[in-house]
């Protein structure tokens, strides 16, 4: 496929701004937003976890109100125009082809969220190479860490808010921990910063790693594609939270991640809070069972006699047991997070 140069596009610099925020984000886009002006010679696409059953709209029309580029919902197949705002839906992950237009796609979550930074941001760093300027905001723990590597690697501009100023500053500080940002600035430099990309030349593109292109291409899919999988890492004994299917471990870049073959993704971070939400989640399924088991015996030693009636009260008993040490468990308090974690 034909590499995404001016030539491509309805605007001059064929460049393209990509944005990845969370929590406390609503806010900082606003900050960052505010200092575009109204002919930014680039489209600027963002994507800000939200619930899945949210519009998006409250974002959507912040953004217009305070703004001076036009905002909208990010539309499956729409090219992309300088001057305007590229929402990712709620509950879909937004991409970039190497033709400029939108990829909007229900595909597999990558750490935990849809839609998700990691892929937007690896879509533009495959289409645009180094025509692509990344930026990471506020936000709880790393997503958004493997696409700006991404980005880097090929050749385009990493831009990270200081975490000293971020609400959330677990992004900030995971993205800095793993990528050589060309710029670690409060919100309030960015918008001079990106004028100043936007009038600069790019130099001579260098290739795009091929595992970039493989990951890029199964983002896109919703459906499974074993044999990529297979071209990108060696399996682990571990089981995708998201499936229950097997994991690769993916070690190209500074971190190493973790993918399976339907296309969840994973930093070892998200991994790791995954595992600690599923087991939560068996958890309690455990304990509702126990407890149920336990309230059948103590209702079948009352309503019979003898050896029955002794042999239900003692399972009753045991079965006590068993829930008293999983309420411990489930009420032990746990005061290390994964973004605590050194890794």
């Amino acid at each position: 496929m034909k590499k995404a140069t001016n030539e491509n596009f309805h605007y001059k610099t064929g460049q393209i701004v990509v944005v990845g925020t969370s929590a406390g984000g609503l806010n900082a886009l606003v900050s960052l937003i505010q200092q575009l002006p109204k002919d930014f010679s680039a489209p600027v696409l963002i994507v800000m976890h939200i619930s899945p059953d949210a519009t998006g709209d409250v974002l959507l029309n912040t953004l217009n109100k305070y703004g001076k580029l036009k905002c909208v919902h990010a539309v499956h197949g729409k090219p992309v125009k300088a001057g305007y705002i590229y929402l990712a839906p709620s509950d879909h992950h937004l991409m970039i082809e190497e033709t400029g237009h939108l990829h909007v796609t229900k595909g597999a979550q990558e750490n935990r969220s849809r839609p998700g930074i990691d892929p937007l941001f690896r879509s533009a760093a495959v289409a645009f190479g180094n025509r692509v300027t990344g930026i990471i905001l506020t936000g709880y723990l790393d997503d958004g860490t493997a696409g700006l590597i991404a980005i880097h690697r090929c050749g385009g501009t990493c831009i990270v808010q200081d975490p000293n100023e971020a609400q959330y500053p677990d992004m900030p500080k995971n993205a800095l921990n793993q990528v050589k940002a060309d710029y670690c600035v409060p919100i309030a430099e960015m918008g001079g910063i990106l004028a100043m990309l936007m009038e600069r030349i790019p130099g001579i593109q260098k290739a795009i790693p091929e595992d970039l292109r493989r990951e890029a291409k199964i983002a896109e899919r919703v459906l499974s594609d074993l044999t990529s999988v297979n071209s990108l890492g060696e399996q682990v004994p571990f089981n995708c939270p998201g499936c229950g299917g097997v994991l690769w471990k993916m070690d190209k870049g500074p971190m190493s991640r973790y993918r399976c073959h339907t296309g969840h993704a994973y930093t070892a971070a998200s991994l790791l809070a995954a595992q600690k939400e599923k087991m939560e989640e068996t958890m309690w399924i455990a304990l509702r069972m126990f407890e149920e088991r336990k309230n059948l015996l103590i209702t079948v030693a009352q309503e019979k006699k003898g050896a029955t009636s002794r042999l239900a009260a003692e399972r009753a008993s045991l079965s006590q047991v068993h829930i008293d040490r999983i309420r411990a468990i489930l009420l032990a308090d746990d005061k290390a997070t994964t973004s605590d974690l050194p890794i």
